[in-house]
């Protein structure tokens, strides 16, 4: 079945889905959501998925795109959380978004303010990590192992660190996303191609055992989805839709920095956390010449917003930690922009920090729910709630294939196409390249109208911010974003009178 994603489809499988019974109804459309919708049509179940916005609208956006081996929860004691995420790293490394998942370099800079036992210890983490990555059975040559490099070659990689003091820098790797949000777009789009319903802007009112009242955000009309089971992963707003789950979430937030900021910056880079054991925050340059720092980790009491906004004191917080380490101070009017995410923690006693990721699955009858976890875990998250699905309704369906079952892209790689449409399509990137030499006008940040035009007939954008926030990150920077508008609208325009 055609994986493309469109208006179009979308019409006419809402019409259907309101006629049949599902075997499984999927709320949410992250990663965790997505993933489960694949999870169950790849095992012949009748799957619908509904999200009240659009694909990656939530958290699943708002993160450092690190897809990474559990280090941090090593160091913490969880074995089972931080070996779950070294072979879900492994996985995505190896089989099922190879193109979107790459390993990237990542160096700490041994500035006065590490001491060398902080560094001994820091070394004997990211060697336990790459003991993890070999349990994992992942190969060295897709995952390189740690090294201590000199001032020398730190310089090389990070030129923008101060040199006055600094004895060097390890050197560690870990998976890495070129955009989170192109993640999920693939994991519904393959949910699609095994005959998953895939509807975004259908808002569910109210779930029950035996589906969900859900309402066509475009036309407000209102209807039954009738499933044998509903799967709840709708991340921090899981608590809306089952009482049961208790959730705390705490504030990630990103600054994004105007390109040349930090110039020379070929690597990422780990920054201890002033007073914080285990916590670094992250600096992570990115091809089209912006960089992330993050990340912070707050507590956010109250409803929970649909798009959280990244307070000022996160931003003077973050740029603090950057500027420790520079040889030329970051100004406040060096970010472009800044963006935050929301954590869905299980609610517990102490620091939003300190709570654990490990996802949690709960079920009620026909209604499962899923939260917790992290980026990395969602294939995993979504096994275990479509186990539990089957499991509650006696559903005729064996086990999980998504293992072994790469998403949309992930085939062999055309030769002949520009670097980024390949990291950015994968084995589709000769037909984007040629939908990009018919429409070759440049929207911002090296984005063409062509790969707009994509988009819409094949990734399910369906108006503006679709467009600019999620299927590409032009949005991320107000300047830019109000660039790319015109450009936006006219490839909008042109679909509507075709």
């Amino acid at each position: 079945m055609d994986s493309s994603l469109n208006a179009a489809r979308r019409s006419r499988e809402l019409r259907l889905v309101a006629e049949e019974r599902m075997d499984v109804l999927v709320v949410g459309l992250g990663a965790t959501g997505a993933g489960a919708a694949l999870d169950a049509a790849s095992r012949g179940l009748r799957v619908a998925a509904i999200d009240a916005h659009d694909l990656a609208f939530g958290t699943s956006r708002w993160s450092s795109k690190m897809i990474h081996g559990g280090l941090r929860y090593l160091a913490k004691g969880q074995v089972d959380v931080a070996h779950e995420s070294a072979v879900e790293r492994g996985i995505l490394l190896r089989t099922t978004a190879p193109h979107l998942v790459k390993a990237h370099p990542y160096l700490l800079p041994l500035t006065p303010a590490v001491t060398r036992r902080q560094a001994a210890l820091i070394m004997t983490g990211y060697r336990l990590g790459d003991g993890l990555r070999a349990a994992a059975r992942t190969p060295r040559r897709l995952l390189p192992g740690p090294s201590r490099l000199n001032a020398a070659r730190t310089h090389t990689l990070a030129s923008v660190v101060a040199q006055d003091g600094l004895r060097g820098a390890l050197l560690s790797w870990d998976g890495r996303l070129s955009d989170d949000a192109r993640l999920v777009v693939a994991l519904a789009r393959t949910a699609a191609a095994h005959g998953a319903r895939v509807l975004t802007r259908c808002r569910a009112l109210r779930l029950t055992d035996q589906g969900a009242e859900v309402r066509d955000e475009l036309t407000g009309e209102e209807f039954t989805l009738r499933a044998r089971t509903v799967i709840n992963a709708a991340g921090v707003w899981a608590g809306t839709l089952d009482p049961q789950v208790k959730l705390r979430p705490s504030r990630g937030t990103h600054l994004v920095l105007e390109p040349g900021t930090l110039p020379g910056l070929i690597a990422g880079m780990h920054l201890p956390i002033p007073g914080e054991s285990n916590r670094f925050a992250l600096v992570l340059p990115q091809r089209d010449g912006r960089v992330y720092v993050g990340l912070t980790d707050e507590p956010v009491d109250g409803p929970v917003p649909d798009v959280p906004e990244a307070p000022e004191e996160d931003v003077r917080a973050l740029l603090e930690v950057l500027n420790g380490v520079l040889e030329v101070p970051v100004t406040r009017e060096a970010v472009a922009g800044a963006y935050a995410g929301l954590r869905p923690l299980l609610a517990a006693g102490g620091r939003t920090a300190d709570l654990s990721r490990r996802h949690a699955v709960f079920a009620d009858g026909g209604l499962v729910t899923v939260v917790g976890g992290k980026l990395t875990t969602y294939r995993r998250m979504a096994e275990d709630a479509v186990d539990r699905a089957i499991s509650q309704q006696n559903l005729p369906a064996g086990r999980s294939r998504t293992r072994k079952l790469p998403l949309v892209g992930a085939g062999p790689q055309p030769s002949g196409v520009p670097p980024r449409l390949a990291e950015r399509y994968g084995s589709e990137a000769e037909a984007v390249h040629a939908l990009v030499k018919t429409h070759p006008e440049e929207v911002g940040l090296g984005l063409t109208k062509g790969e707009l035009l994509w988009s819409v007939r094949h990734e399910g954008a369906l108006d503006e911010s679709d467009l600019l926030d999620r299927r590409t990150r032009i949005g991320l920077v107000k300047r830019d974003r109000d660039h790319a508008l015109p450009a936006t609208r006219d490839v909008l325009d042109r679909i509507s009178r075709a």
